[in-house]
């Protein structure tokens, strides 16, 4: 047994473990929101997030509140002899239009962003939503059942990323003409991510099946389902929410890059993507179309890997190591 010499300073925690100050029996819950408050940066990645999902959720009422609707034209805020560029200094920006207007149309900026996250958050949390359930249940089955389950399983998880993921997305998209887009994105999107999870999902069920409660639960004649979702699920349920969180900018970006390409949601639905697509061609005139949409992807994107990251380092800490 060791021991601490009086008045000696005790011995600092190894890099990367939990902090000793948690109470005994804390659960994953509790340790995340007390270290979230530790870390000043997530705190704000936090704040960031929690602020693009209230803007997704009030969308239409932020759009009422600047005065325009996304698809309403404003001629009055350009210049038809400039080529439809907006008047006024920063593309545009004034009392009446808060972020500018859109070169040509004159629609207003902020309306088309706020409406854009909607369609941008919307697209990636379902996306997500498909990815990590059918991922978790595959992956559960995979590795608590094992044998012929796990081998088609595992071949399809396989078969699926072996497909160059983005050029079939591409094509899919371009084939299919006369669809909801935003439902056609997220079940492509969808379509692609589940093998991630349920490959770290069978790993963690692999060792999980074999422990002692879950022995014991057996023995004592709990069925197949009782034990997938009594004492299996909890186990997997930290990696499966650390994973989530580092889903989500992936699912934004890709959205955003579909849209970009032409191939994602169509005008007069606006979109991050689209928005930074059609500003390309008024770079060198009006830099702020570019930049407005492209610092709120960024900042979108950034803020969820963030907290992605310190979830991961909280909930899964062996995954989080290299």
């Amino acid at each position: 047994m060791t021991t601490t010499a009086p008045g000696a300073a005790p011995e600092a925690a190894p890099a990367g473990a939990p902090a000793t100050d948690v109470p005994p029996g804390s659960s994953p819950w509790q340790l995340a929101r007390r270290e979230l408050r530790r870390r000043p940066a997530v705190r704000v990645s936090l704040c960031v997030v929690l602020l693009f999902v209230l803007m997704a959720l009030t969308a239409p009422w932020l759009g009422a509140l600047g005065g325009w609707s996304p698809e309403e034209f404003d001629k009055s805020a350009v210049d038809p002899y400039l080529a439809g560029q907006p008047l006024g200094s920063f593309g545009g920006i004034s009392p009446e239009h808060w972020l500018g207007v859109e070169p040509v149309t004159g629609r207003d900026l902020f309306a088309r962003v706020v409406h854009g996250a909607q369609v941008s958050l919307l697209i990636a949390f379902a996306a997500t939503a498909i990815v990590v359930l059918t991922g978790t249940a595959a992956g559960i089955a995979a590795g608590y059942f094992g044998g012929r389950t796990d081998a088609v399983l595992s071949r399809l998880m396989d078969l699926t990323m072996s497909f160059p993921s983005l050029i079939f997305m591409i094509a899919m998209l371009s084939v299919a003409k006369d669809v909801n887009r935003i439902v056609l994105m997220t079940s492509v999107i969808g379509l692609f991510g589940w093998p991630g999870v349920a490959r770290v999902v069978r790993g963690q069920t692999l060792s999980l099946k074999h422990r002692e409660y879950v022995d014991a639960a057996r023995v004592g004649g709990s069925g197949a389902w009782r034990i997938l979702t009594r004492d299996i699920l909890p186990g997997v349920s930290g990696p499966v929410i650390a994973y989530t969180t580092l889903l989500i900018p992936g699912m934004i970006s890709t959205e955003a890059a579909l849209s970009y390409l032409g191939v994602g949601v169509r005008p007069p639905t606006p979109s991050w993507g689209q928005m930074i697509a059609e500003s390309v061609a008024f770079y060198e005139t009006d830099p702020m179309y570019f930049v407005i949409p492209s610092v709120f992807l960024f900042l979108a994107v950034l803020a969820f890997t963030l907290l992605g990251d310190a979830l991961r380092d909280i909930l899964d800490p062996r995954g989080g190591r290299s």
